[in-house]
């Protein structure tokens, strides 16, 4: 895929309510007085971001950031005390990354980006359940974000962890099989095609499988999509060069 091209599935899900995000924050041990009123509010203010850019711009300017970081030319971003307590007012994400937990992948290095231009959702293999979906459509309902990127990796542990419980036939218990079985289906995807690299292949798949689940999975995402409001892309980041790839 190029950078000019976005790719997309559409599909159905529920859409999270009022008492979802109510019942995150007393799951948090946080207050509702914590949380921003237009998050509460059951039909929020039209978008007045002063940001407001199309999927395809948002893309050009991670695509364009990562360049940078690549060639060394990242640009060292300091706030000020001042800009520090403008963010306390609103935040405006040009986009939402659905990225995996290594801790060797930093969107906000990796795009050159920094605070409040990036909403990032981590979770091992960069699957999309359900809370992860739910970050999603917040980002994009009350933060106006245009983008969607799922973000895998080179050498993802979860994936080869995924091959090797497939391999070996191991059995896992708690959570942990249940992020394993997420995975499962695109390596068995992957090992289809007889590739000389089953992890980098099943990698790929993986960010592929995701970006197929999002909308398939939720009805905000997927009305989103078809209104135009949204792209999903799916992106692979290389450890080595840093560099990220569209797939």
């Amino acid at each position: 895929m190029t950078e000019g091209h976005l790719h997309h599935r559409s599909g159905h899900h529920s859409q999270v309510s009022r008492r979802n995000i109510l019942g995150w924050s007393a799951g948090l041990g946080l207050s509702a007085a914590l949380i921003p009123q237009c998050a509460l509010a059951d039909n929020p203010p039209a978008t007045n971001t002063p940001n407001v850019i199309s999927p395809q711009e948002a893309l050009d300017r991670l695509m364009a950031g990562n360049r940078r970081y690549v060639s060394g030319s990242r640009t060292v971003i300091v706030l000020s005390k001042n800009e520090r307590a403008e963010r306390l007012k609103s935040q405006y994400p040009i986009a939402s990354i659905l990225a995996c937990s290594d801790s060797r992948v930093i969107a906000e290095s990796a795009f050159d980006q920094g605070p409040g231009d990036l909403f990032v959702i981590r979770i091992a293999g960069n699957v999309a359940d359900g809370d992860g979906l739910g970050s999603i459509e917040y980002a994009i309902k009350y933060l106006g974000t245009p983008l969607v990127m799922v973000l895998g990796h080179t050498h993802c542990g979860a994936v080869s962890a995924a091959i090797k419980v497939a391999d070996q036939k191991l059995k896992l218990s708690g959570n942990l099989a249940d992020l394993i079985d997420e995975i499962k289906p695109a390596v068995e995807a992957a090992r289809t095609t007889k590739p000389t690299d089953l992890l980098e292949a099943a990698v790929i798949e993986n960010v592929r499988r995701s970006v197929k689940q999002l909308p398939l999975r939720s009805e905000p995402l997927r009305a989103a999509l078809e209104a135009g409001q949204i792209e999903i892309v799916g992106a692979i980041y290389d450890l080595a060069s840093g560099e990220v790839r569209l797939t």
